[in-house]
């Protein structure tokens, strides 16, 4: 029982191993190579994507979005509050402001409200933000099209950052598939992953080009090293892109484990007071890549950091929701439209183990060590 419950481990088949030692053999070691190649054209297949780049980081992915889109010093972008930094960082990258936005009830993600009444008053001002960076959170689509809407009304370009989302349906397509800058992760802890690496996608073939090119330090096609314009080393590996191949040809089956963590979570649950999962709206069909919950301390009897301790101390690792961006010391004084929701959801959430090899004896005693929460008064249902 002291073994850890780690939040979300990896989860790494033979398939990997064979395409990783095939990438090493083949002597393809540092960027580029079949494996690049192969990954970009399985990764569109998968997710119906037109165009991709297989870069080395999400965060990547954002820099180089921003700068396609054309942002720069002096520009504004609104962008999701309830997010993690690397969000952020990219957009002070590029010498603009972030615009932090406060999020729905319904979906965790963007409020489109907030979204279309801030670009109403903004258009009537002439002070338009550049660009909008739509989050998918926890595996969850945003509710995309009246944003999508509003950005095309008025010119913005729209950014999606599906990091978090890879596998999840919004009406039935793969949150970003369809749109001109979409990123995702592979980062250790994301649903597939190949240790830190990412994708831009576009249906803009011109976007994907680019970014090969500024990926790669910006060389231009000569003998010699030739650069008109600033580069990056952002282009994922022949190694990494192998073993995020054989990630990719697993996602379905991760993507079941996963709902299947909350399935088995909900039930174990059951009508415990006070225990609030993320909702799925109708038409949306979450990753589940984390399941999260709203403790509220007063039904519950213990509040959310009280319950999270309690499972550090159990070796059961728990982090609470992401802490909204208008909240971090490093973004102090950026504008803020809303944030009551996003503050809530901080407040009183916690992201449970989740991993797609998480055993039914590990849920069980996640659930019953946090019923067993010590605060929790004896008038509260224990085990």
């Amino acid at each position: 029982m002291n073994e850890r419950i780690y939040l979300s481990p990896p989860h790494m088949g033979d398939q990997e191993r064979e395409l990783l030692l095939d990438a090493f053999d083949s002597n393809w070691i540092a960027p580029l190579g079949p494996h690049v190649d192969a990954f970009e054209q399985e990764f569109c297949e998968v997710t119906g994507a037109c165009h991709a780049a297989a870069l080395s980081s999400g965060t990547a992915a954002i820099h180089l979005a921003l700068i396609l889109a054309g942002v720069g010093p002096g520009d504004e972008v609104l962008v999701s509050t309830l997010t993690f930094s690397a969000t952020i960082n990219p957009i002070y990258y590029v010498g603009a402001t972030p615009v932090f936005v406060d999020s729905d009830h319904a979906t965790w993600n963007m409020d489109p409200a907030l979204v279309c009444e801030e670009m109403e008053r903004r258009a009537a001002t002439g002070n338009l933000p550049k660009a909008l960076i739509l989050v998918h959170l926890y595996g969850q689509a945003a509710d995309t099209q009246p944003i999508a809407d509003a950005c095309e009304k008025y010119g913005i370009a729209l950014i999606e950052d599906a990091a978090e989302a890879l596998g999840a349906r919004y009406h039935g397509e793969q949150p970003g598939a369809s749109a001109r800058f979409a990123i995702y992760s592979f980062n250790g802890n994301k649903i597939i992953t190949n240790s830190g690496g990412g994708m831009l996608t576009s249906n803009d073939p011109s976007v994907t080009e680019a970014a090969r090119k500024l990926s790669t330090q910006a060389r231009e096609p000569a003998p010699h090293y030739q650069h008109k314009e600033i580069g990056y080393n952002y282009r994922m590996s022949n190694l990494l892109a192998a073993v995020g191949r054989g990630q990719l040809h697993v996602l379905d089956q991760r993507v079941d484990a996963r709902r299947a963590n909350y399935d088995e979570y909900t039930k174990l649950f059951g009508d415990t007071p006070g225990i609030h999962f993320m909702p799925e709206p109708e038409g949306f069909r979450s990753t589940r890549w984390l399941t999260c919950v709203l403790i509220n301390p007063k039904e519950f009897g213990a509040s959310r950091e009280q319950v999270r301790k309690h499972l550090e101390s159990l070796n059961i690792e728990a982090r609470p929701v992401w802490k909204p961006m208008h909240q971090q010391p490093a973004f102090q004084g950026s504008p803020c439209i809303g944030g009551k929701v996003a503050d809530h959801l901080f407040e009183l959430g916690l992201c449970l183990p989740s991993g797609s090899n998480l055993t039914g004896e590990q849920r069980e005693r996640v659930v019953s060590a946090m019923l067993a929460t010590p605060t929790r008064p004896a008038a509260f249902p224990r085990v």
